[in-house]
């Protein structure tokens, strides 16, 4: 069994890095700011996160441009993988975090307006630097689930394993499935629709939304059947170090990457 990431991310609204529940919406106050990117990324490297998502969650929706010069100064001092997304639209998009310093660039509502845009950058810059961000949101009749665009604020209509596997086979190398039912509550991920989508591509499925302790990592890690378990909120809050998380996840059966010893020190607040 290759080893588990765990990833911490960054939700930056106006060159802050916040937190909300459900997708929450800055504009209805519904978000809280937890910190400056750049320091946090810091704090996350030092901890031995595998690797860190910067998203810029109103970027689509609100029609920004890229926040280029915080990608930049987070790639620069940071040296643990980054993967950056938020209003990411068309190759040169693609282009431009990739020379800001990012490793992976992610694309979500993007690809559901323009899939062809998932082909070009993969032939382009290699399915591994291309990530298919997807948010869902289960069906009301309790049916599957719905892919969402535009910070979840609106539905496609899309089910989400057709669109993972559509991903795939368009040349995405990686699938971070966001759980719009689970963000923010920290009441353990969607387990089942990590695992059906797990078991739809062959490619690695990233689970975010939901996390609110290192069992909640763990379960999704082996009953969910995840490749990676992204979370924000309990970093964040000093609840937990990602080392202590790996370290509890070791513990607990799952192989995870090398823990640093300066990984386990107490930094957080």
């Amino acid at each position: 069994m290759l080893a588990k990431r765990i990833i911490p991310c960054l939700d930056v609204h106006a060159g802050r890095v916040t937190r909300g529940v459900q997708f929450g919406r800055a504009e209805k106050g519904e978000l809280r700011d937890v910190g400056d990117p750049v320091e946090l990324a810091k704090r996350y490297d030092a901890q031995g996160a595998d690797e860190l998502v910067f998203y810029d969650i109103t970027a689509t929706s609100e029609g920004r441009s890229l926040i280029l010069d915080i990608a930049t100064q987070v790639a620069e001092q940071c040296f643990m993988p980054l993967t950056i997304g938020g209003g990411v639209a068309t190759l040169a998009d693609f282009r431009r975090l990739l020379l800001a310093g990012a490793d992976k660039v992610s694309i979500n509502s993007g690809a559901v307006a323009n899939p062809r845009v998932i082909r070009e950058a993969a032939d382009h810059y290699g399915s591994q630097a291309v990530v298919l961000s997807i948010d869902a949101k289960r069906r009301l009749d309790g049916a599957g689930w719905e892919v969402y665009v535009a910070g979840g604020r609106k539905n496609t209509s899309l089910d989400l394993l057709a669109w993972a596997v559509t991903g795939q086979e368009l040349g995405a190398g990686e699938i971070v499935l966001n759980s719009i039912d689970a963000d923010g509550m920290r009441t353990g991920y969607d387990l089942e629709a990590t695992r059906a989508v797990a078991r739809a591509v062959d490619i690695p499925v990233v689970a975010s939304g939901g996390a609110g302790s290192p069992e909640d990592m763990r379960d999704v890690l082996l009953d969910g059947e995840a490749d990676a378990a992204l979370a924000a909120g309990i970093f964040h809050s000093g609840q937990y170090t990602v080392g202590e998380v790996k370290a509890a996840l070791a513990a607990a059966g799952v192989r995870v990457r090398e823990i640093p010893p300066a990984a386990l020190a107490r930094t957080n607040p």
